[in-house]
């Protein structure tokens, strides 16, 4: 029996740190460094329009020198967003992750964002799982 989406947003809760395109990308740091977050959803009347991370960030900022203070998330932000459903794997969530080489997915149930997830989060749900079945073999085995 196998995690779900569902399961992993369950257990770490559903708030989504977000941001909106027209704040600073000086403002999404300070907002990533307060929630200890690597990713921030951008949104527009409820709506995700974007996602920034460290990697736009290092990329589109500091490499392209550009200044924090004045660039707005909108001019780094990634605007195709990938997306899973609550009621996929945690297999699948991390097939996503390692073939399109992100670290982060918001998670939509019928267009409406229910949570988002990391690749530790489900990297952190898939040990569990494999550990609670370790603890069954082992108790099986010994007989108790």
């Amino acid at each position: 029996m196998s995690k779900s989406i569902r399961d992993v947003v369950k257990n770490k809760g559903d708030t989504v740190i977000s941001i909106s395109a027209d704040a600073t990308v000086y403002k999404a740091l300070e907002l990533m460094a307060s929630e200890n977050v690597g990713a921030l959803l951008v949104m527009k009347d409820e709506k995700v329009v974007g996602i920034l991370t460290e990697r736009e960030y290092a990329r589109k900022v500091v490499l392209e020198g550009r200044s924090s203070l004045k660039t707005a998330v909108q001019k780094i932000m990634v605007t195709k967003v990938l997306y899973i459903k609550p009621d996929k794997s945690v297999e699948e969530g991390l097939a996503l992750m390692s073939d399109k080489r992100c670290r982060h997915l918001p998670v939509l149930d019928n267009k409406e964002l229910v949570g988002m997830v990391s690749i530790g989060d489900l990297v952190k749900a898939q040990i569990a799982e494999k550990d609670f079945m370790i603890d069954q073999l082992e108790h099986y085995i010994m007989g108790s």
